[in-house]
């Protein structure tokens, strides 16, 4: 716990040197936020690294809850669309932002409506099986040009390998369009199979399960959700095998013991691969996860200020193709 207290101070020391304006702060890229309305019932407040002291469970007991909101820092939920719409703007002119969005289209086109620079909020479709959105219809909203990026792709929580041909279809289309994609693959969150997503395997979260799609799309572009967190051997083996392979550390960086997350992608730049991490937060309901969530990495010190500024910013313009 002392740990952790001394890290929330210089996150909170990093949350004043953020309070810049957009032309002061050096670009930040976040690859993985989700667009969806705010049900005030469930949207908790939340500490970040509530997971270093996981409870113990019992299957004949109640589910012990995970999210905690009495670490170091305590993250507001936000309780309306606009007050959530109104502080992810905010937030996005304060850090100089840019950010790829999933989820619900109409919260999406709500936020580049108010927008002063909508282009920095690019759209991204998902999909988790077969069985929602047609091959033929995920083809057509891409062709459409409102969607810019394919993801996110929760096949694992469906107990689905990415290379079943039952979604094989998807990634012909993504690759013959040339569009990225972004793939769930490791952490879904403690308990994840008893609380939401009873299909949901962490086998199938094995990075490694990646290699017969790729070796059939060899022009896909992709990058792995959560870096296949935990299995590291496995995501540094996949990498070394395939070179246009791109990781986010979105979610991990904030729910697990620091410890940890540093462990993680310490190993991911020690192996060689600190060109193709890039930033993202997972992020949710909590206005100020991204301020929190960019200490994490801006506190590194294994990282030199060059692969701070890979991991924030320079890495996800390489791979999405932009002009800085």
């Amino acid at each position: 716990m002392k740990k952790i207290l001394v890290f929330g101070a210089a996150v909170l020391f990093s949350l004043s040197s953020l309070a810049q304006t957009s032309t002061q702060r050096a670009p930040i890229f976040d690859v993985h936020v989700h667009a969806s309305k705010i049900n005030p019932n469930f949207a908790n407040d939340m500490s970040p690294w509530f997971l270093s002291n996981m409870p113990g469970a019992d299957p004949n007991e109640p589910m012990p809850k995970f999210l905690s909101s009495d670490g170091a820092i305590t993250l507001k939920a936000a309780k309306s669309d606009k007050e959530f719409q109104d502080e992810l703007l905010a937030t996005m002119k304060r850090l100089n932002m840019t950010i790829v969005v999933s989820g619900d289209a109409s919260v999406i086109r709500a936020w580049k409506k108010a927008s002063p620079n909508p282009e920095r909020i690019i759209p991204s479709i998902g999909f988790s099986d077969n069985k929602g959105i047609s091959v033929k219809a995920f083809e057509d909203s891409l062709k459409t040009g409102f969607y810019k990026v394919v993801g996110e792709i929760g096949l694992q929580y469906q107990g689905i390998s990415p290379s079943d041909p039952s979604v094989d279809g998807y990634f012909e289309v993504a690759e013959r369009l040339n569009v990225p994609v972004a793939i769930h693959m490791g952490t879904g969150g403690n308990g994840m199979a008893n609380l939401t997503a009873p299909k949901y395997r962490a086998s199938m979260g094995n990075p490694l399960l990646l290699e017969d799609l790729l070796a059939k799309h060899p022009k896909l572009k992709v990058w792995v959700m959560h870096a296949g967190y935990p299995m590291i051997d496995e995501m540094v083996a996949l990498m070394g095998a395939n070179a246009y392979v791109y990781v986010d550390v979105a979610g991990m960086i904030w729910s697990y013991p620091l410890e940890e997350i540093h462990a993680y992608i310490k190993r991911l730049v020690q192996a060689g691969f600190g060109k193709r991490v890039m930033y993202g937060t997972d992020h949710m309901v909590w206005p100020k996860l991204m301020e929190t969530s960019i200490g994490v990495i801006e506190n590194a010190q294994y990282l030199s200020h060059d692969q701070k500024r890979d991991i924030l910013y320079n890495n996800a313009m390489r791979f999405f193709r932009l002009d800085k």
